[in-house]
Formats: C-alpha cells, structure tokens, sequence
C-alpha cells in the first residue's frame, strides 16, 4: 500500500538521487516525459485488456497477448486502438519492454530513442496529433546530452536507474484515483523550488493559483471556458478546475498558450495526466502577443471569448514587442481600445490586455503583475486610467514579497470584469503581512487564503486590511493606485503619554481602546483599577493577579464552556461523517464544507479571529485527513485501521544507497499511538528504565565533575579513571577499561579501591539498565507490530479520534484566550511604561549623587590619611 504523498516523497526522493549534478529545470524533462511515456504505454496495455477481451490477463502475460495479437492483427489493430485512444505505442516500443529487457541484462539506450521516434511517427495523422505532437523530440528529451553522463554507458544507467522509477506504478490506476495528476503537479513544483530564477518559466506557486482560483470559481457565474495566455505548466488552469463542480469540470474546455517549447510540452502532459480529454484542450506552442490567438473561425478579425482568463505573465517583459519581425502597433484590436501602448521595456499592460480583450462579458479575469503597474506614469499612467474610466478593475490585491522562487519582488493580482457598473467601487486588499516563512520562502497559509477569499467574496471592509475605493478617491488620487495609499497599515504602536511620563499612572483612554477586556469582563476592570487623578488609572493588583481574575471570570467560563460544547458537536458530526467516507464521496467537498462550518461556527464569537480557528481545521486535513480518507474510502474504516505497511529506511550512502525493511507501521493509525493508549504498563516500565539510568548518569557526572575541578585524594582517585582526548586532557565521563585496569593495581578494602570500585558498579549498572531497556523496546515494538493487526473496531475508534481530534476542543477553546492574552499583554507594558514618573526619577538621581559625593568623601579622607 502506498499513498499519494508516499509517491510523491518516492519520486522525489528518486529525482534527487539521480539527477546528480544536472539543472533542475533540465532533468525535469527527462524525468517528467519519461513519467508520461510509462503512462502512454500502461494506457495502451489497459485498452487493449479491456476493448479486447484480455481482462484476465496481467504482467507479462498482457504484453505477450499484446505482441501476438499485433503480429496476427497490425494494421486492424492500430486502426481500432487509434479509434478508441486516438494513440497507441507498438508492442516492442511499450516502456514494459524497456523493464524487460533492464531484468534480462539486454537494455539499450537506443531503445529508447527508438521508442520515442516511433511514437512521435504513430501520430502524425491522428485526430488528435496536435496535443502529442514533439512531446518527446530530441531537442527536448536529447539522450545524447552529456549532462546525463560524460559516455554512453553512463548515459545508459543513468536512464535506467529512471526508468525503474516508475516500474511498479500503474499510472492508469493512478489517474483514476486522482493521484497521477497530483503527483504530476507536485513535481513540477518541486523542481520549481530548485531551478531558481528559471522556474518563472513554468510554476505559479500553488498559493498563488489558490487565490486567483478560488475567486473565479466562486464568483463567476458559469465557467465553461478558461483561458491562460502564458500557460506555464497549466497549473492555473488545472487549479481554477479543481475548484469546480464535477459536472462543470468535465464540461470545462481549457486553453493555453506558451512560448517554450519544453514548458509547452509540460502543459500538455500535465493536462493529460489529470485526466483532460484531447478534444477539451487547445494549447499552442507560440508568442502569446506577437499574433492574436485564438480567434473565433466564423469572425476571422474577433478573438475568442471565455469565461475565465487567468495569467501568470513575465514580469516587465522588456522584449515583449520586440520577438518579431513586425512590432505591434496600437491599430492592433487588442490594443486599439486604449489608445497607446505599453512601453518598450515593460510588458505588463500588453499581457492584461490581451487578456482582457479574450475576456467574455460575464466573466472574470485574474493575472500577476508587479506593482509597479499600478503607480506608474506616462503609457502605463494612460492605459491605467482607460480601465478604471471603464472600471473594468474589480479589485486589487497586494501580496507578500518573496511569494516566488524566481523573484523577491512583491506582487499583485489584479481581478478584472467587463459588467461593472460605473459607480462600483474597486476593493483594494493589502494581504502583503499576512505570511509565514518557510525556508527561504514567505508563504501563504490556507488562513491567509481564505481571509483574502472570503473579503474579495463579500466586499467586506477591514481597518488595515481592505478598502472598497470610490471613483471619487481614485480620480482624487490622480489613478494612482498605489496600495497604501488606500490601505493604511494599522500602527500597533501605543502613542505616548507625556503627563503619564511626569506623573504616573495609566490614561484612561487606553484602558477604553482594549476593547476585548472591555467588552468580555468590564466589572473586573472596572474593580482592579483605580483612579489617582481625573483620566489616570493605575492597577489595584499585579498583571499576573488580574489574569487570573479574568481566566476565572465567570462569563469567560460560560464563553468557553459554550464554544467547547459547539466544537464538540462539531466533531461528533464530522467524525461520523469522515470514517463512513465512501468511493461516492467527494474529498474536496467534505474538506469545504468543514472549512466552511468552522468559520461559521466562530463567526458569532465577534472577538475570535475566525481564521485561526479556520487553519486549526485546515492542518487537521494536511496532517491527517487527506492522507487516511484515501484508503478509508476505498476499503473501508475498520478494515484499513487493522492493516500495516513495512516501515522503510534508506541505509548505506551513494550507489550502496538501499531501503530496508525496519519493523511495521500502521497505516493509518500511528504505533506510538498504540504504544501510548494501549501499553500503558509496558511504557510505565521503560519510564522507571530511563529514570534510573538519569540518576546513575547523574550520579557519574558529578563525580567526574568534581574530580577534574577539585583537589583531594578521593578526587585524585577518579581524575586518573577518567576518559582522555587525544591531547590526554580530562573529559567528562569515565572510560570503563581504566576503571578495570585500575582495581587489579590497588589493594582491596582502601580508600582507592571503594571509590573507584563504585564507579565501576555504577558503569555495569548503566550498560545493564541500557541493555534491558533496549530488550524491552524491541518487545514493545514487536507487540505492537503484531497488535496493528489484532485492533478490535472500539479500539480502531478511540485511537483514530484521539488522531484526528485530540487536541481540537483545546485548539479552539483557546482561541477566546488569545486576544485577551494580547490585551494584557498591552496592559503590563503600559504599566511598566509610566511606573517610573518625573519625581522617582528625581529621587533616583539625588540618591545616585549622595553616593558619588559619599565615595568622593571616603577617597579624599584615604588620601589624608
């Protein structure tokens, strides 16, 4: 049994090992084309099983049917696959043959180039050639490149080596189980992590189509369309799908364009792999601007429509008019609306209005772009103001710096439609602070999503954080649309109190702005606080006393009280629903549809922030959930609790690099779960182990602490029993042959002798208490190897549950604490700010120059003397 995420770190684990020292950006060609060979070639195999009476057959048996039936059938045979599949690949071209003849020592690299060719020649004349056609030309996957090795057999190995990478995947089963795809996209990803500035080329970071995405697909009334003019590797439009009904996604028609080849090629695989049908993709190898496409067949000189365009374009293209012989011009009638165009060096507005100009009157338009677009003068300035004149921008959205791997820049994504009215205002969202850093990343959490969703959703406003923009402010603020200058950035700065300075206590207006504390437990502020002047107030008890007040509150207990209740109907609901999850069962949906219920179920507790609460639920399905639901649902809670997969280790280092076999694990629930719940003597026992061994340790430390740093004879005894480095300097701990080698030179019964005697016993004491604990480890993993498989129905329940929803109540509950912490918090510095007033300062000097002219005294009568 193997998991999506288990694939995933597989073929990962397997690019890195043997991608040596190639460019990422490079080996994925040969490890992504060769990944959809082995895909073409088991689909070959599956159609001819199921369209040729062969159901019964597998492996080698399937392939030997395979070759005889084209041997007795050819030409009829490839007539009919074609007709079915629109593709087949020749029995001695199939990557099963490659297996084959790996396993029989006869491998040739050839073989494989001849296999590529010949399936390049297959489809030259099919239906559907176009969406096959050069995915495996030479100039792309060059098997003569001596970056896969400086000779032939190197070469020959090293494609080898990736070939049985993918030996034991079925990538038919796998697309249908929505895995190959997944698997597909996270590679890209992957090495879009590693190819640095070249992976702009072809990755959209998954937050970043998760927003554009997520907005489209709720705010759109019907997407039967979607279009991306610089494609990538299809990821946008991939994403915008998967947020669709299934009824809409097999409706879907998507359409793509990208100027290289290689990247070109991933959008097709990618697309294929996620199960596209031929005739519901059109994705061009071309300059996206250098001439208008697609255009409408019935109107020649009209570009085609859609429902959804989404655009990750290049950044100030500065060659965007200049790829052709013939530079563009403004008479251009994606361009001849505006007036003028973009300048030279920067293409920003050039790919918006491409986009624009395919944008259907109903539907709506997102795309990247760095934020100069929205501030800068002259062509831009112009061609600015002609999309706000017609309000065709919806909103803007600011995002964090150092999103992408090819960039640090910040970026904006721009949400564009053509059915505004004139008096709707544009909604400006500054999302630039809300981020977590990963590695060398800043990333966007499902939180931050979902807060960016949800306000772009309902035109919500929020102080600092979002501003819906009248025609008035904007044309006040000459079309700049500059974020900040709509979006203030919240100062979380308390001012300063100059009175509160001179003469203590705290002012009372700030008291009154913790609104939280204000709102929640009012009578316990107002009792803990007393006025010392008209508008000062100091505390009545410590910050620490009044905590403990305030958690106490009885209103806070109803409040929690209250939300633990809700939150723990919340999972009886969800826990029914999610063990009982079937092969009818759409994941993506049950996910939603948590996601959605939290929120509301947070919603009514005005002071919670509701997206905290909203990632708790989220981390559940990235840790958990997504991974067991996809074996629940298809074999079945109880059953799949019970079972166990190998637990494997990588061993050994470079070509010795193997995986071996250590023990079991459960696959869906953990053994050191099982160890915690269900071996709670066996586990008491090894606590007692590792205590005594604390204490002996300890013990032994302090003994050859306090000989290395103190003199006397017992010492002495020991500093010549401890362990030496090279430089024969001390160390802290004793070395056991000294130990030994010592009792036979000293007589028995002295000083040196019970001393050094004990440090022995307590040596033998340690290595005993190690080997007993290890004997009792190994039992304990042993039993519980066994007891995965033994695991009655309750005990599946209570473990499963103490997985998923553990700590859940706590986590939410929690969250009626957070703010009020916060506010606390505020209130300690603000006393600590003024508890110092004028004339304590005052006093502290006069005091600080009595002991100066004191010590001024006492050295003056010295001298004297």
């Amino acid at each position: 049994m193997i998991t999506s995420e288990g694939i995933k770190r597989k073929l990962w684990n397997g690019a890195n090992d043997l991608r040596g020292s190639m460019d990422a950006s490079k080996y994925k060609d040969y490890m992504l084309g060769l990944m959809f060979y082995k895909f073409l070639s088991d689909k070959t195999l599956q159609v001819f099983k199921i369209n040729f009476d062969n159901r019964d057959l597998e492996g080698d048996n399937l392939l030997k049917e395979y070759e005889r039936s084209y041997e007795q059938y050819g030409e009829t045979l490839e007539k009919m696959m074609k007709k079915i599949l629109g593709y087949y690949v020749l029995p001695q071209y199939l990557y099963q043959r490659w297996l084959q003849d790996i396993r029989e020592g006869e491998f040739e690299l050839q073989k494989v180039m001849d296999s590529l060719n010949s399936f390049e020649r297959s489809i030259t004349v099919a239906e559907d050639s176009n969406d096959f056609k050069g995915l495996f030309s030479s100039s792309i996957i060059d098997l003569t490149n001596t970056a896969l090795g400086s000779d032939l057999n190197k070469r020959s190995k090293n494609i080898k080596d990736l070939i049985l990478l993918f030996a034991d995947l079925n990538m038919v089963e796998l697309q249908e189980g929505d895995v190959l795809g997944d698997a597909y996209e996270y590679l890209i990803g992957q090495f879009a992590s590693n190819a640095g500035k070249k992976a702009g080329e072809f990755y959209t970071p998954h937050q970043v189509s998760e927003v554009m995405a997520q907005i489209i697909a709720k705010t759109t009334p019907q997407v039967g369309s979607i279009y991306d003019p610089t494609v990538g590797s299809g990821s946008l439009l991939l994403t915008v799908s998967k947020h669709l009904s299934k009824d809409a996604q097999k409706a879907l028609n998507y359409y793509g364009q990208e100027y290289i080849t290689e990247t070109y090629n991933l959008t097709r695989m990618n697309l294929l792999l996620h199960g596209v049908r031929p005739e519901k993709m059109d994705i061009r190898n071309g300059n996206t601007l250098a001439q208008d496409w697609p255009e409408d067949p019935e109107k020649p000189n009209e570009g085609v429509q859609f429902d959804a365009v989404v655009m990750n374009p290049p950044y100030s293209d500065k060659r965007w008019n200049k790829r052709e012989d013939k530079p563009l011009k403004v008479s251009d009638p994606r361009f001849a609306d505006f007036g003028v165009l973009p300048p030279d060096n920067k293409g920003d507005f050039a790919y918006l209005m491409h986009g624009l100009y395919h944008l259907g009157q109903n539907g709506t338009m997102a795309i990247v772009l760095p934020h100069g677009v929205l501030f800068r003068g002259a062509a831009e300035g112009e061609i600015r103001k002609r999309l706000l004149d017609k309000n065709y921008i919806d909103a803007i959205i600011g995002l964090p710096s150092n999103l992408f791997t090819n960039t640090g820049i910040p970026v904006c994504v721009l949400i564009l439609k053509k059915n505004r009215d004139l008096s709707d205002p544009v909604l400006i969202i500054d999302a630039s602070r809300n981020f977590i850093k990963v590695a060398k990343q800043n990333v966007l959490q499902e939180k931050d999503i979902a807060k960016i969703v949800d306000v772009y959703t309902n035109k919500t406003e929020i102080k600092g954080y979002s501003h819906l923009a009248t025609r008035k402010e904007i044309q006040d603020n000459e079309y700049n649309m500059n974020i900040p200058r709509y979006v203030e950035a919240i100062d979380t700065e308390v001012p300063h109190d100059v009175d509160a300075h001179l003469l203590g206590g705290i002012p009372e207006k700030n008291i009154k702005d913790l609104k939280v504390l204000q709102s929640l437990v009012k009578d316990v502020m107002t009792s803990s606080l007393v006025q010392i002047r008209p508008n000062y107030v100091e505390l009545k008890c410590s910050i620490s006393e009044l905590t403990d007040k305030i958690l106490s509150n009885e209103h806070i207990h109803e409040l929690t009280a209250d939300l633990k209740g809700k939150t723990e109907k919340y999972i009886d609901k969800y826990w029914d629903i999610l063990r009982n999850v079937s092969q009818q069962d759409n994941i993506i949906d049950l996910r939603e549809a948590m996601l959605v219920e939290i929120k509301e179920l947070l919603a009514s507790y005005h002071f919670i922030d509701v997206y905290e609460g909203y990632q708790v639920i989220a981390e559940l399905w990235k840790e958990f959930l997504t991974h067991d639901l996809e074996f629940i649902k298809t074999e079945g809670f109880h059953k799949v609790g019970k079972k166990r997969i190998p637990n494997l280790v990588v061993k050994g280092a470079g070509n010795k690099k193997r995986e071996e076999q250590e023990g079991w694990n459960g696959v869906i629930i953990p053994n050191d779960l099982i160890s915690k719940y269900l071996y709670v003597e066996e586990n008491e026992e090894l606590d007692r182990i590792k205590f005594e061994q604390d204490n002996i340790e300890n013990e032994l430390s302090e003994l050859a602490e306090s000989a290395k740093n103190e003199e006397s004879a017992e010492n002495e005894y020991l500093y010549e029993i401890l362990k030496k480095n090279s430089d024969d300097e001390p160390q802290d701990t004793f070395d056991a042959k000294l130990v030994k080698d010592k009792l036979k030179e000293v007589a028995k019964q002295t000083d040196e002798f019970i001393i050094i005697n004990k440090v022995k016993e307590l040596l033998e004491k340690k290595a005993s208490l190690a080997k007993e604990l290890k004997e009792k480890e190994k039992t304990l993993k042993e039993s519980i190897y066994e007891r995965i498989t033994k695991l009655t129905d309750k005990e599946i329940d209570t473990l499963v549950r103490e997985k998923w929803f553990g700590d859940t109540v706590e986590k939410i509950t929690s969250l009626i604490e957070a703010p009020i912490h916060a506010e606390l918090a505020t209130l300690e510095m603000l006393q600590s700010r003024y508890v110092n007033t004028i004339d304590d300062l005052d006093k502290e000097i006069s005091n600080l120059e009595a002991e100066f002219e004191k010590m001024m005294s006492d050295l003056v009568v010295m001298r004297d003397e």
